[in-house]
């Protein structure tokens, strides 16, 4: 052989071998990156699989029975120095279903070649088939993301998980789709949802550790915990050179199966990051045309539409009424007086005045209980309606000066509020209810000879709670008539408008009927107001509430907590002080003790109870006792004795005679007990 001709084998030989040199180093070391498939020349199609014009990778549509299959051109060398080469790959794919459900899914496959023998559709994905499932000579590692449940024959979790396939569509691992936030919460991840969804999957060749993560897209970042992380040896599945890419299938179930983007590195290093932004779009699903199922459902929808707009607008038009009725015009004189609530709150708290709330009701109005939304207080709320507007400012300007006052003995006035001819009172809220309720129960207009069927709603009030009762009530009529800046004469003291609090401690009430005047002043005149029994006598002739009419009043109040009897018996017409006195007459005062205390009472305090009851009821307004010196001698603080012979006359009075006023001394007096014939 020729020398020339030695030189020229020698350097085609060398040519040969620096090919094969190059062609290796490149299929060694791979690094690919599609942000879409508009340009990509190295991609094999073939079945169902094409590009769109967009620039997306279609496995299939949403036809059935369809295999679509994209590979890599060259094969990538997968084992070097028997192990297994790193590799790290992402991407975004799209599964898009028409109608109630689709199928099958789609997989990221590595396979020992670019044509699948066997391989079929449905559960299969287009990588394997029955005939050749499980085979060792497959060479087939994929990791699917499955839409449908195979009947529970391929390890599948659910019909929406990851899996991982060797050799066989029985997954070696499968996990329902999802993803772990940050916090260890695990957050699923519809397949078929028409969302965009990017998978990582990396492989370690020295750890041999498999790892698994998707997210949808909107995620901001990857999640640090892969939903899928298992210790798996490739080198039985790998082949020294392998091609990778993806496949897909649809069966009697169907949808379109989208690969947007796709990154792939070998050598140990991550795969590129995908440009989110530039993520190509997938054809919109045709509408299906309405079946009569959806026909009706699309009537009953319009028809709910309609009947919701019709019931939207009835809702508004009640609620522009309510607005109405809790608008308020205020007059400019209102805003001088202290302590007013908007009618709205008053509105609110009683839940719109509704019966269930109602305390009681008279000629005076109704008392409602109510809950003040902005305090949490519990209150009692009067509600009175007046015609007259000059007669309503009067009394409004007089609540708002009562307003002011404060004593442990009277009721705690919140507030008030006026709207058009109603005036609304607002009460601390006495829970124990009215002295009238504790003394008679529900007897309203029985008769005093039939007291002893009381209420089961209240107990019978002992003694001591009797004394207690009147001590408090007398303390805050000398309050009332001397110790405020002005005078005040209650007009209206009685058993119904003493309120028991908690304590059983009374607060004496209703100040509608109140008239005020300067300490030293005669009192106006006015109309005649009060309730029977309780008004004294000279009151029809003067007109002119004092002072001494309170006094007369409470007089009732202290016989009718002893007796347990009212003034007037409604049925019988008995006058109580009269029915008293005769007892006093008789000898036996303390007969008229309220027979249901069954003699548990103290008899001299009943006896000066009675006594004092008779003195306050006298005819003669002048001989009548001040409150403060009735409310020293129930308070033990002087002992009550007079020096004239009492005359208990037919006129129903206690009168004293050749004397025009009681007097009270400290020498050459008799006790109250022998006077009224006590032992």
């Amino acid at each position: 052989m020729s020398s020339s001709r030695v030189c020229l084998i020698g350097y085609l030989a060398m040519i040969g071998l620096l090919h094969n040199s190059l062609l290796y180093s490149v299929t060694a070391d791979v690094d690919l990156l599609y942000n879409g498939f508009q340009h990509a020349p190295d991609l094999i199609l073939n079945g169902s699989a094409s590009i769109l014009r967009g620039g997306a990778l279609q496995l299939t549509n949403d036809s059935n029975n369809l295999m679509g299959h994209a590979f890599f051109n060259s094969p990538v060398q997968a084992v070097s120095d028997n192990a297994v080469v790193s590799f790290s790959t992402a991407f975004v794919f799209d599964i898009v279903t028409v109608g109630q459900g689709g199928g099958h899914g789609l997989a990221f496959v590595v396979a020992a070649s670019k044509v699948l023998p066997g391989a079929t559709a449905e559960q299969y994905l287009g990588l394997l088939g029955k005939n050749n499932q499980g085979n060792s000579s497959n060479h087939v590692f994929a990791v699917e993301f499955d839409t449908v449940q195979a009947n529970g024959l391929l390890n599948e979790t659910n019909g929406n998980h990851v899996g991982v396939d060797l050799n066989s569509l029985v997954s070696n691992v499968s996990e329902p789709a999802g993803f772990f936030t940050d916090d260890g919460k695990n957050i699923s991840v519809t397949l078929e949802s028409a969302q965009r969804i990017q998978a990582w999957v990396d492989y370690d060749g020295s750890t041999k550790v498999l790892n698994v993560t998707i997210a949808p897209v909107s995620v901001a970042s990857r999640p640090h915990r892969p939903l899928i992380s298992r210790v798996i040896d490739l080198l039985p599945i790998f082949k020294q050179d392998m091609y990778i890419g993806f496949s897909a299938a649809t069966g009697k179930l169907a949808s379109s199966h989208y690969i947007l983007a796709w990154s792939f590195r070998t050598g140990g290093a991550a795969a590129q990051a995908i440009d989110l932004s530039r993520l190509p779009k997938v054809p919109k699903p045709p509408a299906p045309p309405p079946s009569m199922s959806t026909v009706i459902r699309i009537v009953a929808v319009s028809s709910v539409v309609t009947l919701t707009t019709i019931l939207l607008a009835i809702a508004f038009t009640l609620w522009l009424r309510r607005r109405a009725v809790l608008a308020e015009k205020l007059e400019e004189w209102e805003l001088d007086h202290p302590h007013r609530l908007p009618y709205k709150e008053l509105y609110k708290a009683t839940k719109g005045f509704k019966n269930s709330g109602l305390l009681g009701a008279g000629g005076f109005g109704q008392v409602y209980k109510g809950v003040l939304r902005r305090s949490g207080d519990v209150v009692a709320i009067k509600r009175i309606s007046s015609n007259g507007t000059q007669g309503m400012r009067e009394f409004v300007a007089e609540v708002a000066s009562l307003g002011r006052m404060r004593h442990r003995n009277l009721v705690d006035l919140r507030g008030w509020c006026k709207r058009g001819q109603d005036l609304l009172l607002v009460y601390e809220f006495m829970p124990n209810g009215s002295l009238d309720t504790h003394l008679f129960g529900d007897r309203a207009g029985t008769g005093a000879g039939k007291h002893r069927g009381s209420s089961p709603a209240a107990a019978l009030l002992t003694w001591e709670q009797r004394a207690m009762i009147l001590r408090g009530v007398a303390s805050g009529l000398v309050y009332l008539h001397e110790e405020w800046e002005q005078v005040v004469v209650h007009r209206d003291v009685k058993a119904s408008n003493v309120l028991l609090g908690a304590d059983m401690a009374p607060r004496l009430g209703d100040f509608g009927l109140a008239r005020l005047y300067e300490h030293g002043a005669a009192p106006a005149t006015t109309r005649v107001v009060g309730t029977l029994g309780y008004m004294a006598p000279e009151l029809t002739v003067t007109a002119r509430a004092t002072k001494e009419t309170d006094v007369f009043a409470f007089g009732a109040l202290l016989l009718e907590v002893a007796c347990g009897r009212r003034p007037i018996d409604p049925v019988t017409g008995v006058n109580l002080p009269r029915w008293v006195r005769d007892h006093g007459a008789r000898g036996n005062l303390v007969r008229a003790v309220d027979e249901r205390l069954d003699g548990r009472y103290d008899e001299e305090e009943a006896r000066l109870v009675l006594w004092l009851g008779l003195m306050c009821s006298q005819s003669r307004p002048e001989a009548r006792p001040s409150m403060r010196q009735v409310c020293q001698y129930l308070d033990g603080e002087a002992e009550m004795q007079e020096e004239a012979v009492v005359v208990f006359s037919d006129a129903g009075s206690f009168d004293f005679a050749s004397l025009p006023t009681l007097t009270w001394s400290s020498c050459n007096t008799m006790s109250v007990g022998s006077l009224l014939g006590g032992r």
